[in-house]
Parts: C-alpha cells; structure tokens; sequence
C-alpha cells in the first residue's frame, strides 16, 4: 500500500510502443553485432589460433578474479546511490536502492545510458515523489562517475612513464562537465536564460530550476567526500583488472598505463553517445595497447574479455535484477 502524499503521486507514464522496443532492440542488437564482428575480423588477421590460445591460457579462478573487481565498482556505486538517496531525503532503505540502481544496468545499453532513468520511475511508484524530485539524483550520480575518472585518469597520466599525455584533455573535459552539473545556481541560470530566451514551457523550466537547487544537498564537504572515495575505488578496480588482464596474457605495459588507457577509453566510448559506449570504447582501447607495443593478438582477446566482465557482466546482473525491482515497484503502488 503506497501511503505517501497524493499531491506528490503522479500518474503512471504511458507504455512504451512495441514499435519503438523493437526499434531500439534492433539498434543494440546492431551494435553489437558491429562490435563482434569487429573484434572477430581483427582476430581473424591476426590468426585464430593465437587469440585462442590467449583465451585458454585464462583459468576460472582468474576470470573470477576480474568479475569480483567490476563487483567492487558496482557495488561501490550502488552505495554511493544509496548516500545520494538518503540525503536527497529519500526514505528508501539500502537494499531497496541496490535494487534500483543494479536494476537499472539493463538499461545501460541504450543511447546515452538514459534508459538507466527507470530508476526514477521506481521511485516514483515505491514514494510518491514526482521525477522531477529525484531527477537530480541520476544527474549528480553521473557527475561523481565523470569526476572520479577523470581524477583517476590524470593520476594515471602523472604516474605512467610515457605515453598517452594527449588524453589529458579529455580529462579536463570530463572534470569540467562534472563541476558543471553540481553546480545549483550555474544551472538555475541556463535555465532561467533558456526561458527568457524561448519563452516556453514555463512549467518544465521552473521544475528544471527546482531540480537544480536540489543539488546543494549533494556538495556538503562529508557527502560528497564519501562519494569520491566510493566512485576512486570502484572505478579504479576496474581499471586494476585491466593491468591483471595484461599481466596474464604476458602483455604487462605498468599499472599506470593500463589503467588509463581503460579509463580513457570507458570515457572516449561514452562521449559518442552509442548504447554502452559501443565501438568508441572497444576501439579506443586497441588502439592505445597497440601504440604501447601491445600485439594485436593480445590486444584484441584483452579487449574484448575486459568488456565483457565489465560492461556485459554489468547488463547481466541488471537483466537479473530488473525484474525483481519491477515486481516490487508495482506491488508498493498497488
């Protein structure tokens, strides 16, 4: 029994056309497909039996191994969702928040991860509150994932020998959209100029600028200390497991090095706006082992296994999980 405010409830949004699942299936599927068939050609020119023999090599005490560090950003993450919810004055406990935010992985494979904003929608269903209430959670909860790797991406940078100094802009840029997104009156004011410039949708832009001072809550210096340390370790070990993968397959290029070039690239992927950072992320990722010296017929296997324990292990657990929070999100409205 949902017992929150009516005037908070809103109604439930209209169902999503068969037409455009359909669509929007087509376009992962694609992708992915573009994706395999990629990474399929560049095994086969660098011959079958090395990139196989690369694979084998891996026992399941090491393949456990990478799944347990994406476990630890993921679960990382996940706290930090939980911190961000009970201070944006949220009553949701910890596991319902781990619901909700491992739940919304499913969706990661859309364009620009903005599918990832259902978890707005089970909020809505389990408290009431409106999504222009929450909204601000999905977007400092972005934020802290831009700011923590491009902090650990120029950390890697100073450390690494030599190397790829060039993606220290894109560092730049990434730290510079995070400081920009959690700052209220910054946004308040772009919202208010957009109003006064267009003169429409007064309703919509006076929700965006409520939305917006609701970001003050998150910069208290013990709120958002916490999530910093949260989003270094999470997206560190990943970039960690990345540096074993090498190291394994006898490609070992310094821990400095590889976890930039898999931040960079987790990074590069998600600038061009493709469902999981799809192609820009796999690419990006064999080129710079190439240019470190890597064998395409280790850097291909690595790139592709490190993919597939970090962003298809993370679909997996949220194609687990969506159901669940689902079923629990409409047992609470009903």
């Amino acid at each position: 029994m949902n017992t929150s405010s009516p005037l908070l409830a809103a109604p439930a949004p209209p169902p999503v056309p068969s037409r455009r699942r359909w669509r929007d299936a087509l376009l992962i599927g694609g992708l992915a497909a573009l994706v395999l068939a990629g990474l399929a050609g560049l095994a086969a020119a660098t011959g079958w039996e090395e990139v196989m023999h690369q694979l084998r090599d891996l026992g399941p005490m090491q393949i456990g191994a990478l799944l347990a560090l994406s476990l630890v950003n993921y679960l990382g993450r996940g706290l930090r969702w939980h911190l961000f919810a009970r201070r944006l004055g949220l009553t949701t406990g910890l596991r319902q928040n781990l619901r909700h935010f491992l739940g919304g992985f499913a969706m990661s494979v859309t364009p620009a991860r903005v599918g990832e904003l259902i978890r707005m929608r089970w909020l809505r269903r389990e408290t009431g509150w409106p999504v222009e209430r929450t909204a601000p959670l999905a977007l400092v909860d972005r934020a802290a994932d831009l700011a923590a790797m491009a902090l650990i991406l120029a950390l890697a940078l100073a450390f690494a020998a030599s190397g790829i100094t060039f993606a220290l802009p894109v560092a730049m840029v990434a730290l510079l959209a995070a400081w920009v997104a959690t700052r209220p009156k910054l946004i308040v004011a772009l919202v208010t100029f957009a109003y006064r410039t267009s003169g429409r949708l007064p309703r919509s832009m006076a929700r965006a600028r409520g939305a917006a001072r609701s970001l003050a809550r998150f910069s208290t210096l013990p709120v958002a200390t916490g999530a910093m340390v949260l989003s270094l370790v999470g997206w560190a070990a990943e970039g960690y497991a990345l540096h074993l993968l090498l190291v394994w397959m006898g490609a070992d290029i310094g821990l400095a090095k590889a976890v930039a070039i898999f931040t960079f690239s987790t990074l590069a992927g998600g600038l061009t706006g493709a469902p999981g950072g799809l192609g820009g992320a796999e690419a990006s990722m064999i080129a710079l082992l190439t240019l470190e010296g890597v064998p395409l017929e280790v850097s291909v296997p690595a790139t592709a296994i490190i993919r597939v324990t970090t962003l298809w292990f993370a679909i997996a657990i949220g194609l687990i999980v969506f159901p669940m929070a689902e079923r629990a999100s409409l047992k609470v409205a009903a």
